[in-house]
């Protein structure tokens, strides 16, 4: 398909949806916010927003895909992305690659695998990315420490989202401090590990670090455009810069995706849709066609495993109508 015709397909998705926009958040078939972060309480449900980036850099929009919102586990995409970068293989030691099959907050499936996370898009396998970042910021050299509270993890975090953005990206530290307000299981997801000793860093600024990651504002065109190195075999979305992965690790971080990124619904979503992708409770989700576009669909109204009601529709429809799909 031309780039330039994919236009038209958001827009009938966004004129398909709208009936079912105006009801998100209005009754048990409709979804619900996760009404358990405070901050992402107050979200209206009815908001809705798709766009899509293609190898040639390309773009296209439709909705309200230039509305900022909380991008929560889409960023477990991006921090396992740093890891990686920085760490390669060493990674894998502590976190698994085999889907959880359980809630992304599972305290039983951590206790029997003696701290070990099944795979880095649970939470308690992004909190251990994210020590690894924490690690990684302390032994980067004088000044790793400085800036956004002692914290460079969250600096470097920054950084990666600005560079593959090509503009600047901030935190919402409103939903950051709602998160470490009532993120009481994440914090003893925290605790566990590091009674298996899988922590290396003090407790408290790993959260830290994972609370403001999930807390990154951002809107679908700046999702579609960052994430697009995943379509273009780790290639970096604006011209001239270096690569953000290799091949290989672009394969990886894909096929974790597909069979890991959607918590416990991969399954039905690799049966329905058949992308890659990576969703967040914030509504928001990140699809990969490789060697084609990345797409990103956000509507806050979710289904009862955590993932856009909506967007998963919006996914559904965007492949029938373009045959884009890995199978």
């Amino acid at each position: 398909m031309n780039p330039m015709k994919f236009q038209p397909v958001l827009d009938e998705i966004v004129a398909t949806l709208r009936p079912q926009i105006a009801q998100c958040g209005q009754g048990e078939h409709h979804g619900k916010v996760a009404s358990y972060i405070p901050a992402l309480a107050r979200v209206d449900a009815r908001q809705f927003g798709i766009a899509l980036r293609t190898c040639e850099g390309e773009e296209a929009g439709a909705g309200d895909f230039e509305t900022p919102f909380s991008i929560q586990s889409v960023s477990k995409l991006f921090t396992l992305t740093l890891a990686m970068q920085r760490m390669g293989d060493a990674l894998w030691e502590r976190i698994g690659r085999e889907p959880s099959g359980n809630p992304f907050n599972s305290l039983v499936q951590l206790e029997n695998e003696q701290g070990k996370p099944r795979n880095p898009f649970i939470n308690a396998g992004a909190i251990a990315v994210a020590d690894r970042l924490v690690s990684q910021a302390k032994a980067s050299g004088p000044g790793a420490d400085g800036g956004n509270g002692g914290n460079g993890a969250k600096d470097d975090i920054l950084a990666l989202m600005a560079s593959l953005c090509g503009e600047p990206i901030a935190f919402d530290d409103e939903v950051a401090q709602s998160e470490a307000d009532t993120g009481f299981r994440n914090v003893a997801l925290a605790n566990f590990m590091k009674s298996f000793g899988k922590i290396d860093n003090d407790v408290a600024t790993v959260l830290d670090t994972y609370f403001h990651q999930c807390a990154l504002r951002m809107s679908c065109r700046q999702l579609a455009r960052a994430a697009a190195f995943l379509c273009r075999d780790g290639a970096h979305p604006i011209d001239g810069q270096p690569d953000v992965t290799g091949e290989r690790q672009t394969r990886r971080i894909n096929a974790l995706m597909l069979t890991c990124g959607t918590y416990d619904a991969a399954g039905d979503v690799a049966f329905s849709i058949g992308l890659p992708c990576k969703s967040g409770v914030g509504g928001g989700i990140v699809a990969v066609v490789p060697d084609t576009l990345t797409l990103c669909v956000w509507s806050p109204a979710l289904d009862a495993t955590g993932n856009s009601l909506l967007g998963m529709k919006a996914l559904e429809l965007f492949v029938a109508r373009t045959g884009l799909s890995v199978f």
